[in-house]
């Protein structure tokens, strides 16, 4: 049961924030009731310690600067398990985009300690499901984890158009494009298929992304498709889109059934800076989704790849590149995400 204000909110003691406690022991016990709660009127950060427990939520979080601090990811847990096949009342498909376990859709979001779960299951038994949509501008993430199957993560905004229908549908359907920044800071990402994919500038530092096995060991032996970690949105006119730096790719696929990436539109930028890669890691590396036109458009990059399934001038697709020093010092963090607004995620907050 929620207290009232008078009744040991921490706003009264000027704490500027709410902890969340599944078994009443707290000013909330649900998350998203902490969410609304905050003022209106309030336009500094504001934190939501969240204790230990599996809360079943399917999160909207629209206000900005909104902190969420769980005590570990592997104790504070926010599951739900929507997905794309499921139907609303009147019969319409959640498609993709209503999937979402947790919606971030304002600016100067932040998480830490905390486990993002989409539990509906298996792509090929229920399409398509979100654990997060981010869409705000400076969100970040450390020491979380995402866990899903298909689509784990999207990392807004929208691109300009779908390609196989005239709607994408979810929250953020034909809304203004803005260029997003993220970052993500020893997280741990788990999927098959697609599952950091969406149009944002988005790093990836120190984190475990995980290919789950899919298929089984014998339909991959057989030369199939296991999974793609990434199906990046970047716009035309963005120098950034994924960045992974010192990063563990892990898997439980069998070998070379896992692609880094094939671009969902095809000014797609994804590069891995001194990563290691599992065994699991196809040598060609990248897969042109049979958009042959993408070859001459996207920018797939590695520098100082390293473990079984690194690549090499010659292993890789010939479409893809293989940093220089030079060249890698260009994707320095601070390059990447600043801005014109000089944003240093988790600035001034501690490690």
């Amino acid at each position: 049961m929620n207290k009232p204000m008078s009744q040991g909110s921490n706003l009264d003691l000027g704490m500027k924030g709410y902890l969340v406690a599944a078994d009443g022991s707290g000013d909330y016990s649900t998350i998203q009731a902490a969410i609304d709660a905050i003022p209106s009127n309030y336009n500094d950060k504001f934190k939501i310690r969240i204790k230990p427990g599996t809360y079943v939520e399917k999160l909207d979080i629209v206000k900005s600067k909104v902190q969420l601090i769980g005590e570990s990811a592997e104790q504070t847990i926010v599951s739900y398990g929507d997905y794309a096949l499921k139907k609303f009342p009147n019969g319409e498909l959640y498609h993709t985009f209503h999937s979402y376990t947790v919606f971030i859709g304002a600016d100067d979001f932040t998480a830490e300690g905390i486990s993002f779960v989409n539990s509906a299951g298996p792509g090929k038994d229920v399409g398509q499901a979100l654990a997060v949509y981010v869409d705000g501008d400076r969100a970040a993430f450390r020491r979380c984890r995402f866990m899903g199957h298909q689509d784990t993560i999207f990392t807004g905004p929208l691109p300009e158009q779908p390609i196989d229908r005239s709607f994408f549908g979810g929250p953020r359907d034909g809304a203004e494009r803005r260029k997003l920044r993220q970052y993500y800071e020893n997280c741990y990402i788990e999927g098959d298929v697609d599952f950091i994919f969406g149009s944002a500038t988005a790093v990836f530092q120190g984190c475990e992304i995980f290919a789950k096995n899919r298929l089984g060991d014998v339909a991959a032996a057989e030369g199939e498709v296991n999974g793609w970690i990434t199906a990046a949105s970047t716009p035309e006119d963005v120098r950034y889109g994924y960045v992974f730096i010192d990063c563990d790719l892990t898997s439980n696929a069998p070998a070379q059934s896992v692609y880094l990436g094939r671009p969902w539109r095809n000014h797609a930028k994804v590069c891995f800076l001194n990563c290691w890669m599992g065994a699991h890691v196809k040598q060609e590396g990248w897969h042109n989704w049979n958009k042959t036109d993408a070859e001459t458009t996207v920018v797939y990059a590695e520098y100082h790849s390293a473990g079984p399934g690194a690549g090499n001038v010659m292993g890789r697709v010939p479409w893809a590149r293989i940093l220089s020093e030079q060249e890698a010092a260009e994707y320095a963090v601070p390059l990447i995400l600043s801005g014109v607004d000089g944003w240093q995620p988790f600035e001034g907050e501690g490690g």
